[in-house]
């Protein structure tokens, strides 16, 4: 079983692997990372939009009275705090449930405006949400919010390429920090590909981009993107092999150092 910990000062126990539902995975993938401890799952991108399969998913899995099993992230782009609460609104039904456990704002360059806030806020008072996430792609805004405390955990990009929040947002967390999700951890594909290696290295394997992730402690999740049970169960045979050794972490910073230059 894949290792669990709590996320940041939520309250919230999360295993260290998420599933992303935006890749097209069918329901049975879900029932398997579930089966396999990954608790932690996120629904709706900008771009693609909610999963029907994951929808499904969680709605069986409240008929069978397990939805505590299950902590579900929603990511909400409605910069809106009238359109957001009507996207969360709808969601919750879609879903079947009378709550999620994280609401992910996104995405935020800067801090999000005063009336999302309170919007969120409410819903977290009402019990409709149980954390606010916010993700970004900016590092500089995470600090200040850390400092501000009104954000309960992030999701950020993180990889063996992206490798900027080491220096800039996790000497910054503190005691009591917030929770930390990264996503990317192939750096959309780069690190999978021969023609971006360095001459006579191999490229690593998406298993291998998600055991670096996992080395760094700051982090408490990992998000995990497949688009079906083969694809899943190889990348999680690459985690369950151990921890990488500080020989492996070289390489995979090494290989990374490459493809940011």
């Amino acid at each position: 079983m894949i290792e669990k910990r709590r996320l940041g000062n939520t309250g919230i126990e999360v295993a260290r692997i998420g599933i992303s539902s935006s890749f097209g995975a069918p329901t049975d993938v879900f029932r398997a990372a579930l089966d396999r401890g990954c608790n932690y799952f996120t629904w709706g991108t900008f771009i693609k939009g909610r999963s029907s399969a994951f929808r499904d998913f969680v709605r069986q899995l409240c008929r069978e009275g397990r939805r505590q099993e299950l902590v579900i992230g929603l990511l909400s782009y409605s910069h809106s705090a009238l359109l957001g609460d009507r996207f969360l609104k709808s969601a919750l039904t879609q879903m079947g449930t009378d709550y999620v456990d994280g609401l992910i704002l996104g995405y935020y360059p800067k801090r999000p405006p005063e009336r999302v806030m309170e919007w969120a806020g409410r819903a977290k008072k009402s019990g409709q949400v149980r954390a606010i996430g916010l993700t970004t792609h900016n590092r500089a805004v995470v600090a200040p919010l850390v400092e501000e405390g009104i954000i309960d955990y992030f999701h950020i990009r993180y990889n063996a390429v992206h490798r900027g929040a080491e220096q800039d947002i996790f000497p910054h967390l503190g005691e009591g920090r917030p929770g930390i999700v990264s996503f990317t951890a192939t750096s959309w594909g780069q690190l999978l590909k021969e023609k971006k290696m360095p001459a006579a290295t191999p490229a690593p394997s998406a298993g291998d981009c998600y055991r670096f992730v996992l080395a760094q402690d700051e982090v408490d999740v990992c998000m995990m993107g497949v688009k079906d049970l083969p694809m899943f169960e190889a990348n999680m045979k690459a985690i369950e092999s151990g921890p990488m050794t500080p020989e492996e972490l070289e390489r995979m910073r090494a290989i990374g150092d490459h493809i940011y230059r």
